[in-house]
């Protein structure tokens, strides 16, 4: 089961788990908690909002961070503080081929290079991700950053991180937080709604540790966002 929490409720929730007796563990790169039993079994799991630190991190100060979204000739970008948007980018590319509805990438994957207009795609493939990069290097010149949710599909990760404009971080930055929800073409709007989401905490368990949850809400049980 997934429940939804606000931040005032995921804040309540965070201290209750704090003082329980259960032991946790933490996975920076889903940002979760896990609660387990005496035996170490898994009890459920808790997304924390992205704007909460990690357990035991410092908590003066506001949470920055950039959201990344990459899709084929798609990708939307912005820079926020503590759920707030300062500035936001959105690029479009001509990578897709219009008759197969296929990627340039995909296409090379299995056809190798061909004709003036794969040439053309796969030159636009090049310039897109340098671009991201660029956008990048800027937020990461001109602020501290503290995670960097993204969401790539895995064949254009190496275009991301081999570009010849590099990265400002590696794929092995503990500071990475893959966005664990599938993303719909790349546009403002639905930056503003992954930002939305990760705004939000999750709780993920099942059914049968429903008594444990409520005891931790200090809630009857319900549904829904809390």
């Amino acid at each position: 089961m997934n429940r939804f929490l606000s931040l005032d409720n995921s804040l309540q929730l965070l201290q209750n788990i704090q003082a329980s007796s259960y032991p946790t563990t933490y996975n920076p790169e889903k940002h979760k908690i896990t609660l387990l039993d005496e035996s170490q079994l898994e009890l459920l799991h808790f997304r924390l909002p992205i704007t909460f630190p990690p357990p035991g991190a410092p908590t003066a100060g506001p949470v920055h961070y950039v959201i990344l979204l990459v899709q084929s000739g798609n990708c939307a970008m912005g820079y926020f503080e503590d759920g707030e948007n300062l500035h936001h980018k959105v690029f479009r590319s001509y990578m897709v081929r219009k008759k197969q509805g296929k990627s340039q990438i995909k296409h090379l994957k299995t056809k190798g290079k061909s004709r003036a207009g794969s040439r053309v795609r796969l030159g636009e493939t090049i310039e897109f991700f340098e671009n991201i990069n660029e956008r990048l290097q800027v937020y990461f010149e001109e602020y501290e950053i503290h995670r960097i949710a993204i969401s790539c599909s895995k064949i254009l990760i190496p275009y991301l991180y081999n570009s010849k404009v590099a990265t400002p971080f590696d794929k092995h930055d503990e500071r990475l937080y893959k966005i664990p929800k599938h993303m719909h073409t790349p546009i403002y709007e639905v930056l503003l709604d992954a930002n939305k989401f990760l705004q939000k905490g999750e709780l993920i368990y099942d059914e049968g540790q429903q008594a444990l949850v409520d005891a931790l809400l200090n809630k009857e049980r319900g549904s829904g966002e809390i």
